[in-house]
This record gives C-alpha cells, sequence and structure tokens, in this order.
C-alpha cells in the first residue's frame, strides 16, 4: 500500500519538470517538508535548523538560494499543481466550478519588503504597513485552489526606480490597480484548458463598472459583490441605487435561505433576488442580454441590507443556486488560513520580487499536496504535517531576531 511519504517522493519527482534543473529538486524537496513541518516559524533559517540539524549553514544557503535567487518560474510549477490535484481529487470532490478572484494582506514592519505600504489589510481588518498579493484559485464545494498568485505593487513602489531596483521588481512591470491584476491573471489562464466560465470575487473588485465588462468581453459569466451605491433599474422604471431598489422591495420578495452548515448551526439570513439592467446601460434598447441578476441579503435584525451581488448567470438560475456561488468564497478564505497559520505563508524574510513568489508558490505547492492527500484519503487529520519525527534543533541555536 502506498504511503503519504511514498506519494509525496513521487509529487517531488513530478514537479522536477517543471524547476528546470535537476539541482533544485532537492532544495524543492527540503523546502516543501520544512513548510509542512508542524514546527512555529517556516522561514528559512529554522526550517534548515530542523531539516539538517548537523549541517544548518549550508542547508540554510541551499534553501535561501533556491528561493531567493533561482530563476525557476512559479506559473510552471503552480501549473504542474493544478493538474497533479485536479487529475488525483476530482473523481472524488468534483470538478471545479469557479474562478475565485481575492486578495491577501501579509503584515510587515519596515520599509524595504518588495510592495510593503501602508493600506488595507484583510488580515488585520484595517490599514496597516504590509504586502497584499492577488490570487486566481480554482474552487467547488469541496476543495479550492490557488492557480495564479501576483503581489500587488501599489504606486508608491512602481514610481520608486531606487526601491524598484533594491527588490528586483521586473523593469516591464507597471502600476495597476487590483482588479485589472486579477484581469491579467485571468487572462494569463486563458491557455489552459477546461477552466470553468465563472468568476466570483467580492466588492473590492465587482463594484468597478470596467471590471465586470471586461469580465463578460473575455467571455466569463460572473458573480459578484457589488455596492449599495451600484446604479441599476428594472424595466420602465428609473435608476436606483441598489440599496433603494432593494429598500423598496415588498417583504414577501425576502426569503430565509440557507447556504451551508456552519462549525456550530446552520449559516443562514434573508434574500431577495430581481432581474435588473445596470443603469450604464439604459440608453441602450433593452436586451436580454444585458439583463442581470441583483442578488439582496437583508438579515431580519438589520434596518436595512448588508450585501448586493451582481450577476450574468441564465435568467432560469434558481435563487438557491445564486447564492450558493455567491457565499462560495468562503473556500478561499479558509485556504488563507490554513496556508497562513499551518504553511508560513507570511513567514518569509527576503524583501526581493522573486523571493516572495517563490516562497508563496512552495506554500501552494505543499499545501496542495495535503489537500490532494486529504480528499483522497477522506481523512480529517492535520494538513500541514508528513509523518515521522522532527529534528531536534541543534544544541545553542537561536534564530535570528530572537532575544538575548
Amino acid at each position: 500500500m502506498e504511503t503519504t511519504s511514498k506519494r509525496f517522493e513521487e509529487y517531488v519527482s513530478l514537479m522536477a519538470q517543471s524547476l528546470g534543473h535537476a539541482d533544485r529538486v532537492e532544495p524543492f524537496r527540503g523546502y516543501c517538508t520544512g513548510l509542512m513541518l508542524p514546527v512555529k516559524r517556516k522561514s528559512v533559517e529554522p526550517m534548515a535548523a530542523h531539516l539538517s540539524p548537523d549541517r544548518v549553514r549550508s542547508e540554510h544557503q541551499r534553501l535561501h538560494h533556491f528561493v531567493a535567487d533561482a530563476p525557476w518560474s512559479d506559473q510552471a510549477v503552480l501549473d504542474t499543481v493544478r493538474s497533479y490535484v485536479l487529475e488525483r481529487v476530482s473523481r472524488r470532490a468534483g470538478s471545479p466550478e469557479a474562478l475565485i478572484i481575492d486578495d491577501t494582506g501579509v503584515p510587515k514592519k519596515g520599509k524595504h519588503s518588495v510592495g510593503v505600504a501602508r493600506q488595507y489589510c484583510g488580515q488585520l481588518g484595517k490599514q496597516d504597513n504590509c504586502q497584499v498579493a492577488v490570487s486566481v484559485s480554482l474552487a467547488n464545494e469541496r476543495f479550492s485552489l490557488p492557480v495564479r498568485y501576483q503581489l500587488y505593487l501599489p504606486q508608491s513602489w512602481a514610481d520608486d526606480a531606487d526601491r524598484r531596483k533594491a527588490a528586483k521588481v521586473p523593469e516591464a512591470l507597471e502600476f495597476v490597480t487590483k482588479p485589472m491584476l486579477a484581469l491579467q491573471l485571468l487572462e494569463n489562464l486563458a491557455e489552459v484548458e477546461s477552466l470553468p466560465e465563472l468568476v466570483i470575487a467580492d466588492a473590492g473588485y465587482g463594484a468597478g463598472t470596467e471590471f465586470r465588462e471586461q469580465l463578460t468581453a473575455m467571455g466569463f459569466t460572473y458573480v459578484v459583490g457589488v455596492t449599495g451605491a451600484v446604479s441599476l433599474q428594472m424595466q420602465a422604471q428609473a435608476p436606483l441605487q441598489a440599496k433603494e431598489l432593494a429598500m423598496q422591495l415588498p417583504s414577501r420578495r425576502f426569503r430565509t435561505l440557507t447556504w451551508r452548515e456552519g462549525t456550530n448551526a446552520a449559516l443562514s439570513s434573508r434574500f431577495a433576488a430581481i432581474r435588473v439592467h445596470c443603469a450604464s446601460r439604459a440608453a441602450q434598447p433593452a436586451d436580454t442580454h444585458e439583463e442581470q441578476w441583483l442578488l439582496v441579503e437583508w438579515p431580519r435584525e438589520e434596518a436595512e441590507p448588508t450585501r448586493y451581488f451582481l450577476s450574468t448567470l441564465p435568467a432560469d438560475t434558481p435563487i438557491k443556486e445564486l447564492l450558493r456561488l455567491a457565499k462560495l468564497r468562503w473556500r478561499i478564505e479558509r485556504d488563507y488560513q490554513e496556508l497562513k497559520q499551518e504553511l508560513g505563508l507570511g513567514h518569509f524574510e527576503g524583501r526581493s520580487w522573486r523571493g516572495f513568489h517563490h516562497h508563496a508558490t512552495l506554500c501552494i505547492a505543499a499545501y496542495s499536496f495535503l489537500v490532494t492527500e486529504r480528499l483522497v484519503a477522506q481523512k480529517k487529520t492535520p494538513t500541514h504535517r508528513l509523518p515521522g519525527e522532527v529534528s531536534s534543533l541543534p544544541e545553542g541555536f537561536r534564530p535570528r531576531g530572537s532575544p538575548a
């Protein structure tokens, strides 16, 4: 019978094809193993100490070169990871049904790590010093997997030649907003066969008219969050903001629906769905292809609606299906939680563009292997470790930055 360790070796052998050089296979194995160890800190130095306690310095140099300097392709590795996962989990978990756009913040001290700036950090729920990355994930109800991941480069960084040079930001890279970066990542996936044609995103992306129009132009349907200020109209009515339109709906239009089971109870709220046109299209003749769904969430205990979604799914889509897809983003939030808490996504201590992306790619590679093991074995065991003992740290080892 195959063991997890044997399957991991097969996984490493498969990944070798996308790393470019044979001498990168061992650092790949070591780095991913380090990320999956049940240890507190997943930066290069403590991982090297746990992996090779008798030769910490040489292991540190090897891992550091691999993650910070070696010119292997993040995209090639992520594409190989995607193929590995889908081939093994589709029979048990089904095919992915959506591409989910999201972003995540990594709190940082100082100002030299690539892309760090004072901006909104979802992990902290406020403006703070952080790096923010935009991702595209494949998902259905049973599994999800990041397939593209790129750092958002704030304009203060994009316009600063000295900081760009110090962090080795690619010369051709220009400033783009997060929604435009997400569209670029989707375009980058265009050559991948059998991708879902549905895109899901929150209001940070969906509120922009240009973003929604670009999704349609690219051939995608969507379910995206919007704000209550988006201008809409129903047939033969003057344009109204989504909030105004929702509050004019009779109470009988709202139904209490459950979208999934939470940790302690079913997750339910009141919802209404109506067909609308975006007001920016109002000057054009009515066209059923331009009509969209507006899904409104209005909890019974609230004085006004709390969430709004627009969708270009077909007119005969049941409201329960609209709701299920609108709420599918929870999977990506859980991915980020596990990637950060268990795989050390935010633990990289280097400052370069390449190092930031290599570390994230390796975290995704390790996480994807463990997600596959969990789905194939159908075990509810911890997802962040390989079987085996953790080597003791060498006597006197103290990571940089530790108190004396």
